[in-house]
């Protein structure tokens, strides 16, 4: 049997997880995650994206598998299930104290990660700065060269399996303090300023031409974002809902560092 096969069979029967064959199966899937040589999630084209169930459902049974254990530090003290990242200087990661990555992430090399948080099932790509208290949620999907900003939040998403992981595009700048959650996906070097909140389902709203163009969890490649609202109606009245807006967007005529500067200043972005 495959490894998908394996674990389909004992997502229907957890019985099998008493089975050395299952738990073995279970723990390469894992190992394979560390790795970065399966995904969650991964790229079949322009601007789409394959969600793997089958491998959230080794990361969700790989949990009652493990057994508590309990990790000292120096003077810390943890008791959990679930072995934290080594051999950073291996990796080619640059790791900040107390930045921690649970074992079962992928943190490419190049990667630095100031004090910060990198869940299982994540997969962070090469050159990408995670900033102070950012924090990548359980299979959440970061591209190369993203810079996530201080207190950055990306949620995790384990269970419904079919919910689509957050996704952050190559080349995106997240400013300080947004909250990207289950289902966003921001596409290639994107600027999202401070304190956006997008979900799978919130309003994206390009402002930039004479008529709205209205997207629901996807940020375009290159668009310049801020936070926004919306007139909508209740029974008790009219109440403003936040969106986020799109403003503008990255210029093609300059690189992504000078583009990146350019889009916060012209268009009067804080990050």
């Amino acid at each position: 049997m495959t490894l998908q096969q394996l674990i389909e069979e004992a997502w229907t029967d957890r019985t099998k997880l008493q089975e050395a064959q299952t738990t073995d199966a279970i723990r390469e899937v894992i190992e394979n995650l560390e790795k970065g040589r399966m995904r969650v999630a991964e790229p079949t084209g322009e601007g789409k994206w394959q969600v793997n169930q089958w491998i959230k459902k080794a990361v969700l049974m790989y949990f009652p598998i493990q057994k508590m254990e309990t990790i000292k530090v120096g003077p810390f003290e943890f008791h959990d299930k679930m072995a934290l990242k080594e051999n950073y200087e291996q990796l080619g990661v640059r790791v900040v104290p107390h930045a921690i990555a649970r074992y079962g992430a992928y943190v490419a090399k190049g990667v630095i990660m100031m004090p910060s948080y990198i869940n299982i099932g994540a997969y962070v790509d090469e050159g990408t700065m995670v900033d102070t208290w950012a924090t990548v949620g359980s299979c959440a999907q970061v591209g190369k060269n993203v810079h996530l900003s201080g207190g950055v939040g990306l949620g995790g998403v384990l269970e419904p399996v079919q919910a689509s992981p957050v996704i952050v595009e190559d080349g995106a700048f997240i400013g300080s303090r947004c909250i990207l959650v289950e289902g966003c996906h921001i596409g290639k070097e994107a600027v999202v300023g401070a304190n956006v909140c997008i979900t799978g389902s919130s309003k994206i709203i390009d402002v930039t031409q004479p008529e709205p163009v209205i997207y629901n969890g996807y940020v375009p490649p290159r668009s310049v974002v801020i936070p926004g609202s919306y007139t909508k109606q209740f029974p008790a009245g009219d109440y403003q809902v936040p969106c986020a807006l799109i403003i503008g967007q990255r210029k093609e005529s300059t690189d992504l560092k000078t583009s990146l500067n350019e889009a916060l200043r012209e268009n009067s972005v804080a990050v």
